[in-house]
């Protein structure tokens, strides 16, 4: 489904990802696990085309994106979603989770079938505005908005990070759905522990490199 051929990437010249190479495979779970600054944001943000990549290639079902704009990967089917969430906070929900469908003249109807079956709790939130959620149920709007366009790769960086316990354990449940459905799913986490019960297989990342890699099921 994807894989990253030895890609490296700078900020402001300073080398950020350095030969990074992995792969996720299809209707598969992978997490990169590694502490701050280690290189996983800028990772997604490489896949997603918003930082260019110096040199190494990054392929998509077989296609070469390496330089393709952010936008055209979404309608190749990568969907994002980011730490921040980057929500419409004056926005509702339903608004927030459809504004990519309505860009791209995807079925909204299609769309909201979709969410609500992999998150059926947020079919009684649709008119409440964003900035009104608990951060667990923004973290699910942005996964939801990211399915928009009916991705077969999910990048979720840090979807887990700051949840209590209750909550952290319905979105796992939420993103093993993802898997069901078909769908790739690539996560970034500071955190092993919270990720290991879902994931298929977990690369290690230090200082912009895979420092190891473990097969889980």
């Amino acid at each position: 489904m994807l894989k990253l051929d030895k890609i490296n990437v700078n900020i402001a010249k300073v080398p950020v990802l350095r030969d990074l190479s992995m792969e996720v495979d299809e209707a598969e779970i992978v997490c990169i696990v590694g502490p701050n600054g280690a290189g996983k944001t800028t990772t997604m943000r490489s896949i997603m085309g918003i930082l260019p990549v110096i040199s190494g290639r990054i392929v998509f079902k077989g296609k070469d994106i390496t330089s393709m704009k952010a936008h055209e990967r979404f309608r190749l089917g990568i969907g994002y979603a980011p730490e921040d969430r980057r929500l419409y906070p004056d926005f509702t929900v339903i608004d927030n989770i459809l504004f990519p469908a309505r860009m791209l003249g995807v079925d909204e109807e299609e769309v909201k079938r979709r969410v609500f079956r992999i998150f059926p709790e947020l079919k009684d939130q649709t008119h409440r505005l964003a900035m009104t959620l608990s951060g667990g149920q923004q973290k699910m709007v942005a996964v939801a908005r990211a399915l928009a366009a009916d991705p077969r790769l999910i990048l979720l960086d840090e979807p887990l990070e700051g949840l209590a316990p209750v909550v952290r354990s319905r979105l796992a449940s939420g993103i093993l759905e993802l898997k069901e459905e078909g769908i790739s799913v690539l996560m970034a986490e500071s955190n092993a522990t919270h990720v290991k019960d879902i994931v298929d297989r977990i690369y290690g990342i230090k200082r912009g490199e895979i420092v190891e890699m473990e097969v889980l099921t």
